[in-house]
């Protein structure tokens, strides 16, 4: 199964979600913000699908799917945001940068789940 990335600067949710992810048997990396996150993207092509927060420090979410469509050949990477924010404005920005899905927090793993391994694959 193709690689998921999970990028969030609170290692609570960081955590919940990676390992909610990998007792499902799916591999996944994390990272702490967007910086780190397009670093870690750069460094393995074999990211599939992106779960992450808008608001981080150093790197909003919004920012690293813009740098990761300008500066990576991964048209096939799926994004999926996983935020507290919901302002129109925001999702606008986002599916103009390719993002496909917006959940709002909290994070509900089996409901999503199917949906991630389908973007993953």
């Amino acid at each position: 199964m193709a690689k998921i990335l999970v990028v969030d600067d609170s290692s609570t949710v960081r955590d919940e979600v990676a390992g909610f992810l990998r007792k499902s048997g799916l591999d996944v990396d994390t990272a702490v913000d967007g910086k780190d996150g397009l670093a870690k993207m750069k460094s393995n092509p074999g990211v599939r699908l992106v779960i992450s927060d808008v608001n981080m420090p150093n790197m909003d979410g919004l920012t690293m799917v813009e740098k990761m469509r300008a500066e990576l050949p991964m048209n096939a990477v799926n994004v999926i945001m996983l935020t507290t924010e919901s302002s129109p404005a925001m999702k606008e920005r986002g599916k103009a940068a390719g993002v496909k899905g917006w959940i709002v927090k909290p994070f509900k793993g089996e409901a999503v789940l199917e949906t991630f391994k389908k973007l993953a694959s």
